[in-house]
């Protein structure tokens, strides 16, 4: 009788446990939204250009234009309370128009009064520059709560169009404050963490959602790792899900373009860094906010599976976590 050597053993069963997981990950995306429970809704999963990215020709983007099916949005969650009918965005993305609607189907609470409010995460063009749609040109909504970290709050006040929202009454922003609590309704509360990142006219937070019954961590953007004061396995550890910043799959991957001005933890460092997790945390990784030239965007990959293998998840839209 054959034995297998126990290292064999085990990498057998963590592809198994790996491979599971991706097809955990594929039923989540078909869940139907809970009538009786908070739930997060994934709406986008690109970087700030989203997939295609203006500009691009290459066969990166060159597919995408052809076969609009694998196109995707800006990255962006919605926090949907069935309850009461509330439903919150974190960032307001380039594409909030299409992730708006996407919303109201899923939550069946479309209009234009029907956000309950708007968390932003930093000044960068993918995360803030939907509110134009709040305005007098589109919607022309009232008072919606713009929650915002006190840099982001100035740059708002201080700069048109975004000042126009708040002086016409569109937004009402609401102040957060780092590690500070924020109750949204009886069922989920917000906290903003700051992260390191190009702070050119805000800084930048992640944002620990909670419920009574789960964690999730966002943070779609961050320059590297070992940047931050905080460990970063830590924090997944104590978190049911990890939504991260997945921006560039590994070095050199934009020709031409000296990567260090555009600082994210490559996901190939992200394997390193998270090295040390059980399969159990690794599994609870989810890489988002992708670059058009990040591999791990073209299903089946060899990145793509890599991701897989190592025990991590790439998000996707239309992905459903019930708190």
């Amino acid at each position: 009788m054959h034995f297998l050597h126990p290292h064999l053993l085990r990498a057998g069963i963590f592809l198994i446990f790996t491979g599971l997981l991706h097809l955990s990950c594929n039923r989540a995306e078909e869940q139907t939204p809970p009538e009786d429970r908070p739930y997060l809704f994934v709406l986008g999963t690109s970087q700030d250009g989203g997939f295609p990215q203006a500009g691009c020709s290459r066969e990166c983007c060159r597919n995408a234009w052809e076969n609009p099916e694998i196109r995707r949005l800006v990255a962006c969650i919605a926090i949907v309370d069935p309850l009461d009918g509330k439903q919150w965005i974190i960032d307001a993305t380039p594409d909030f128009r299409e992730q708006f609607f996407k919303l109201g189907q899923i939550s069946g609470n479309y209009g234009r009064q029907s956000i309950t409010g708007i968390i932003l995460t930093h000044a960068h063009i993918g995360h803030y520059t939907g509110l134009i749609h709040l305005g007098r040109e589109v919607m022309g909504t009232e008072n919606i709560p713009v929650y915002a970290m006190p840099s982001m709050k100035k740059f708002l006040m201080e700069n048109g169009p975004w000042n126009q929202l708040v002086t016409l009454k569109n937004i009402e922003i609401q102040p957060m404050k780092s590690d500070s609590s924020i109750q949204l309704n009886e069922r989920i509360s917000i906290t903003p963490i700051l992260v390191p990142h190009r702070d050119e006219y805000s800084e930048t937070v992640g944002i620990l959602i909670e419920s009574d019954q789960k964690k999730v961590l966002y943070i779609p953007d961050i320059d590297k790792w070992a940047d931050w004061e905080r460990d970063i396995c830590t924090m997944i550890s104590s978190v049911d899900i990890a939504f991260l910043d997945g921006t560039f799959y590994r070095n050199g991957e934009i020709p031409g373009r000296d990567m260090s001005e555009i600082p994210h933890p490559f996901i190939v460092e992200s394997f390193k860094q998270f090295e040390e997790l059980s399969p159990a945390d690794r599994s609870k990784v989810h890489f988002i906010h992708f670059n058009h030239t990040n591999p791990v965007v073209i299903e089946g990959s060899e990145p793509y599976r890599e991701v897989y293998n190592k025990g991590f998840n790439i998000t996707r839209e239309g992905q459903i976590v019930i708190f």
